[in-house]
């Protein structure tokens, strides 16, 4: 439950962060998208009204009482009948786009693709005429419509929609009132909504894979801390299970001797040779602990030098050659001189020490206990055998575990904890070599440690 909350929780803060990032992005790239076609469209507004302004019919070219039929001098806007105009489409002149919207001084046309329209209005902003570079099939409600649209606006420069078009318009007053050219922006915001739509699904798709992949990396994260949570438990379970027993005996001795408060001491004696014994089984578990966490503090601030390994080798060897021999083991050893490593001269004697006893406590009776040292390519191989009863394939992997033992009885009687090889792998990894074991059962078992 606590690391199913631990890697939700880096999902979520995992999809916010990205999320958050990739909206600045996309805000980002419409942002810009969004000013460069802002700024495009009112350049070509620009453009179209210098070319409405050089056309005949333009701002200063046509003077609102050209408009034929009836008008009203004071508003200059047609009152008469719209059916004496000539036929086109605007509400003044009608403009013929292959020939009268050239310019007079210039043989240009407008600004290629420009869907567009002008409209002149007199000072009070009532329409006066109507012209386009393209024959736009609108009639004259249309021109009000946009004119109006634009008008209430109440800005000299904008957008608006009208029958489903998008408009841009620019205002620019003139002699007689107001110019508004009006160019269509339809393809433009198309493409900025389909933008929108496009980072939308995007998005999306983004972070279903994000979370895919989010969801993947958190277990995979998360599996070595499971792993190491599980062993701490582990370890303490073991732990007080390891100090329990000798705290029993203690206890029950004491309670012995309480018992029997009247007799000498030199009759109680075993009881409290008992107790003794038990306080310094506890007293080694203890320093094992403290020395195993002093290996896992001190990683960084170990100091090394170059020693002679073979010599530290020989050195363990004659200080366990009585105990060998009163086993009755034999011992044979080829240890090839003036071997050099970098290192922890004591610590490495400890792996020594360690491995030699282990191999000691499991040989056979009349067994045989086997040291080699010798030089490889790319450093030392220190090699610890004894014959025995072997170790199963399914505790190998497991045997450098702190507290794990493959016959807990057997390894209690011997006044094993193991932990004896949970210190020397943690020694060797200081050390960046390799412990390892490999064993055939009923008949051997071998350690072996690389160092460079």
């Amino acid at each position: 439950m606590m690391f199913t909350k631990l890697r939700n929780r880096f999902l979520l803060v995992n999809l916010v962060s990205i999320t958050i990032l990739m909206l600045v992005a996309f805000t980002s790239i419409y942002t810009i998208t969004y000013r460069d076609a802002y700024n495009e469209t009112n350049r070509e507004l620009h453009r179209l009204t210098e070319f409405y302004q050089k056309v005949p019919g333009g701002r200063d070219t046509v003077p609102p009482s050209s408009l034929t039929g009836n008008t009203d001098p004071s508003l200059g806007a047609q009152t008469g009948n719209t059916d004496q105009l000539p036929a086109g489409k605007n509400g003044g002149q009608a403009l013929n786009p292959a020939s009268d919207l050239r310019p007079a001084d210039k043989g240009e046309g407008p600004p290629e693709r420009s869907v567009s329209f002008q409209v002149l209005a007199d000072k009070s902003r009532t329409l006066t005429q109507t012209s386009s570079a393209l024959d736009l099939d609108q009639d004259q409600e249309f021109y009000e419509t946009a004119l109006q649209k634009a008008i209430s606006a109440k800005k000299d420069i904008g957008q608006f929609t009208l029958d489903e078009t998008r408009w841009a318009y620019i205002v620019q007053p003139t002699r007689d009132g107001y110019q508004y050219v009006f160019l269509d922006v339809s393809a433009q915001q198309a493409i900025l909504t389909k933008l929108i739509y496009t980072f939308s699904a995007v998005g999306l798709a983004m972070l279903l894979v994000i979370y895919g992949i989010s969801r993947f990396f958190a277990n995979r994260s998360i599996a070595p801390i499971r792993e190491a949570f599980e062993k701490q438990k582990q370890f303490i379970a073991d732990a007080s299970h390891e100090l329990k027993t000798p705290l029993a005996i203690i206890s029950t001795n004491a309670d012995v001797l309480l018992a029997n408060e009247n007799e000498p001491i030199r009759q109680q004696a075993k009881w409290l040779h008992y107790i003794k014994s038990e306080t310094e089984r506890m007293s080694r578990l203890t320093n094992d602990l403290l020395y195993l966490t002093e290996l896992d503090d001190s990683r960084t601030a170990m100091i090394f030098s170059p020693f002679d390994l073979s010599e530290s080798v020989e050195s363990i060897i004659l200080t366990m050659e009585a105990v060998i021999f009163e086993k009755h083991l034999s011992l044979t050893y080829d240890i090839e001189p003036n071997l050099m490593v970098n290192g922890s001269n004591e610590q490495i004697k400890q792996v020594i020490l360690i491995l030699l006893d282990n191999a000691i406590k499991y040989t056979n009776p009349n067994g045989t206990v086997t040291v080699s040292l010798k030089k490889q390519s790319h450093g030392v191989l220190l090699s610890v055998s004894n014959t025995g009863e072997g170790i199963a394939p399914e505790h190998l992997a497991r045997i450098f575990d702190r507290f794990y033992r493959t016959d807990a009885s057997r390894t209690r009687k011997q006044g094993g904890y193991g932990l004896g090889l949970a210190i020397a792998k943690s020694i060797v990894e200081q050390h960046k070599g390799r412990i390892y074991a490999k064993s055939v059962v009923g008949e051997s078992t071998t350690f072996s440690v690389q160092l460079s």
